[in-house]
């Protein structure tokens, strides 16, 4: 497998913060480069160093920055694009200089640029029964007989190339009844909402803390024929804005969370208050190893699991409230 090489400029403090954060992305390993870890290093007075490179000096005056690597394939580009998600919610943060600038280069290639160079990862693909997901730009695979769900990503995560977004998928089309109320937290480019109406849901409400999102998502609903006043697009933060929290509402039939663990387990009292009695909860964006964590939590709060499913070191599952 090929890799790509993606590296995040940060601040010192906030170095086992992001990593931290990165993990629930996917992210396996990191190398950090730190001018004060390096002067640490000068400063230790038992080491002996008689002499030491001019490069390796070089890194007295670097930058602090936090390097991992992405496969070179769809799951990748999916993760790149949940990341750079993450970075622009940091970015507007009330404590975003903790971070830094956060600026993200791939290889030698800038962020901007990978808005572009992404798309040769995205083709139509199939996902359980019923949906075939596709870009604008490419054309409907000759006899297909699913219902087309077109979506243009930007730079939200969700093109349906991930393995958390097709399971969601699939776990919508399974428990799915005509007529539902869908919730969608951490929208991204819509995808699950926008899915379930066209397996026929009767509204939907998308809620995302990036505005880029948020505005993806209501285009992408109109691209695929649902009219605003079935779908309507919100952005925020449901966990600290209680008047957010009050115009979404209770009812819901489903709720969709695609995000990752800690906000899962941030929001997990917080589900059962806009789902109706035994209405149901798909959660993912949960890598394996935190699986039980987060469903022992969701459990505590009263659910029930129905189906826990994994591929590839990631999990979704279904809940009932």
């Amino acid at each position: 497998m090929d890799w790509f090489e993606v590296t995040i400029k940060t601040e010192t403090p906030a170095v086992d913060v992001l990593c931290a954060m990165l993990t629930d992305y996917g992210v396996k390993g990191f190398s950090v480069q730190d001018k004060e870890s390096f002067q640490e290093f000068l400063d230790d007075k038992d080491g002996k160093w008689d002499y030491i490179e001019d490069d390796l000096m070089g890194l007295a005056n670097c930058d602090t920055t936090v390097t991992f690597y992405l496969p070179d394939d769809a799951q990748g580009a999916e993760q790149f694009a949940g990341i750079r998600g993450l970075l622009e919610s940091l970015r507007a943060r009330e404590d975003a200089a903790f971070f830094g600038d956060l600026t993200l280069t791939s290889g030698s290639v800038r962020e901007d640029d990978w808005a572009n160079n992404w798309k040769q990862y995205f083709k139509p693909l199939c996902v359980g029964e019923r949906l075939l997901i596709k870009p604008s730009w490419e054309p409907v695979p000759a006899g297909n007989t699913r219902q087309i769900l077109e979506i243009d990503p930007a730079s939200s995560f969700g093109t349906g190339q991930h393995h958390t977004t097709r399971l969601c998928l699939e776990l919508v089309e399974q428990v799915l009844t005509a007529g539902d109320r869908v919730l969608d937290l951490g929208c991204g480019s819509g995808i699950l909402s926008i899915g379930a109406m066209l397996l026929g849901a009767q509204s939907a409400t998308a809620v995302d803390i990036v505005d880029n999102s948020v505005r993806t998502a209501a285009e992408n609903a109109q691209k695929n024929g649902i009219s605003p006043d079935r779908y309507t697009a919100l952005c925020g933060d449901i966990i600290g804005d209680e008047a957010l929290r009050t115009q979404l509402g209770t009812g819901y039939d489903l709720i969709c969370a695609n995000i990752v663990a800690d906000v899962l387990i941030a929001m997990s009292g917080l589900f059962g208050t806009f789902l109706r009695p035994g209405g149901h909860l798909i959660v993912s964006g949960i890598i394996t190893e935190r699986k039980d964590e987060v469903l022992d939590v969701l459990e505590t709060k009263g659910f029930k699991r129905l189906d826990v499913r994994e591929k590839e070191g990631w999990c979704a599952a279904l809940l009932e409230a």
